[in-house]
């Protein structure tokens, strides 16, 4: 193999057989339950880097249903974003995420940037509760609760504000001496969006102590309000708004 062929034939690792699919990925029936909560400032702050800012200290705990992922195929993934501005735009930093995909993983950390490590979260009915939780281990490390389409949401609002506000990402990749080669942050936009489903009503989160997943560094002052949305979507728009290492 020349290395002209190699460049026509690399993607993504392994050579021969690629950790995932190169050409992106479309979300059909994503199904997301999110807690949106207030925590405290200097939590936060801990790990917001600038230019990003911390305009109130909201944190969104989510867990998400995949239905169908082009190139990944099912899976739930769940984690913590924090509401933040950069120039004026509102936006959630992407904070950690935990997944159940090897594919969803790889390609999310490798492209983007999205903070994703290996989980095992879980988006279900139970009665007439909308459950999410995310085990880590042996560990139940996050339990969250919905009132079960409480009330339904306006659709076109839900559609207007998913895609006005922007994913941030800190996109970090090492040399092969483990210093940093990349250290950038990363916008996108959530694009082609089906909205297909949107509610509200009571919710609640509890978070348990956990050293490799530490939601609880985030901790739960006042929990503003519940949502649980179904849509197809993908994710564009990406660009580099600032690099560390420049």
């Amino acid at each position: 193999m020349t290395p002209d062929e190699l460049l026509k034939t690399a993607t993504a690792m392994p050579l021969a057989s690629p950790g995932y699919a190169p050409s992106g990925t479309r979300f059909t029936d994503r199904e997301t339950f999110q807690i949106h909560y207030r925590t405290e400032r200097k939590a936060v702050e801990r790990w917001v880097p600038e230019p990003l800012k911390v305009v109130d200290p909201i944190v969104r705990f989510e867990v998400v249903k995949m239905g169908s992922a082009s190139g990944c195929g099912i899976f739930h993934e769940s984690g913590q974003m924090i509401e933040v501005e950069l120039d004026g735009v509102r936006g959630n930093l992407v904070h950690m995420l935990f997944l159940n995909s090897e594919a969803a993983i790889l390609a999310g950390r490798e492209v983007f940037g999205f903070p994703k490590k290996f989980g095992n979260p879980m988006l279900e009915v139970d009665g007439d509760a909308l459950l999410g939780t995310l085990d880590v281990g042996k560990v139940r490390v996050a339990t969250a609760t919905m009132g079960y389409k409480y009330e339904t949401s306006d659709s076109d609002q839900v559609l207007s504000e998913t895609e006005e506000t922007k994913t941030f990402l800190l996109k970090m990749l090492p040399h092969v001496d483990a210093s940093l080669r990349v250290c950038e942050l990363v916008q996108c936009s959530t694009v082609n969006v089906v909205m297909k489903g949107a509610w509200t009503g009571p919710g609640d989160v509890d978070f348990t102590p956990h050293a490799l997943a530490p939601l609880t560094a985030l901790p739960v002052v006042e929990v503003i309000k519940a949502t649980h949305t179904i849509m197809d979507m993908s994710y564009g728009g990406a660009k580099v708004v600032h690099d560390y290492l420049a």
